[in-house]
């Protein structure tokens, strides 16, 4: 999308006290990036995968624009989700995802985390290698739990037996917060309260302060 439509949307957007949400794939100029991220309140970036060579040989991008963009975004006080597309083959090794997971761990701070979107990848148009399984990407995401506090996993349905793991779980007492089911979504695990004359949500369980605005 041209950038000029983008930033014309957004200003207006703003007048209307509407909030811009920006799904990308991180590839933006600096000087482009920098009036885009003045008019945005969250966006949820691909990381496609950790490899230069990859983002260079295969996607036709650039790991370090993307990461630029991440740290960028963040540095503005933009929200941030990051989601990466699981492709068998391509980016599913145990090696690749960790070196995601951990470059999104050093993104989190006690105040605030990155939320990690692991989405199952199925054939469509040119691209006809097997699709995703429900038992490696749940794995994935178990990996990453090990190191991220909200990780999710999408176009699939957990696996019998598995929890949702589109939940977003409270990190100090367990309870869900907001349950999804598709499109459906419920947020009664939250208790929305005043602090510092700014509504806030909280845990309706354990009270403590939730990680969503």
């Amino acid at each position: 999308m041209h950038i000029e439509f983008l930033l014309d949307c957004m200003a207006e957007a703003r007048k209307a006290g509407v909030a811009n949400v920006l799904v990308s794939n991180g590839c933006a100029r600096a000087e482009a990036l920098s009036e885009i991220l003045d008019l945005c309140d969250a966006a949820n970036i691909d990381l496609k995968c950790y490899s230069e060579k990859t983002y260079a040989e295969v996607l036709g991008g650039d790991l370090s624009t993307v990461v630029s963009f991440i740290h960028a975004a963040l540095e503005r006080g933009v929200h941030v989700e990051i989601a990466t597309l699981v492709v068998p083959g391509l980016n599913d090794s145990r090696a690749e995802l960790d070196k995601c997971r951990d470059f999104i761990a050093e993104l989190q701070t006690e105040e605030a985390a990155v939320p990690w979107h692991l989405s199952a990848c199925h054939p469509a148009y040119k691209w006809n290698e097997a699709a995703t399984t429900s038992q490696s990407l749940v794995a994935a995401v178990r990996r990453a739990r090990e190191k991220l506090r909200f990780v999710y996993a999408g176009n699939i349905a957990s696996p019998s037996g598995e929890p949702n793991f589109n939940d977003t779980i409270c990190p100090f007492c367990g309870k869900t917060l907001v349950s999804r089911r598709g499109y459906q979504v419920d947020a009664s695990g939250l208790s929305l309260k005043m602090e510092d004359d700014k509504p806030t949500y909280f845990c309706a369980l354990c009270g403590k302060k939730a990680p969503v605005s």
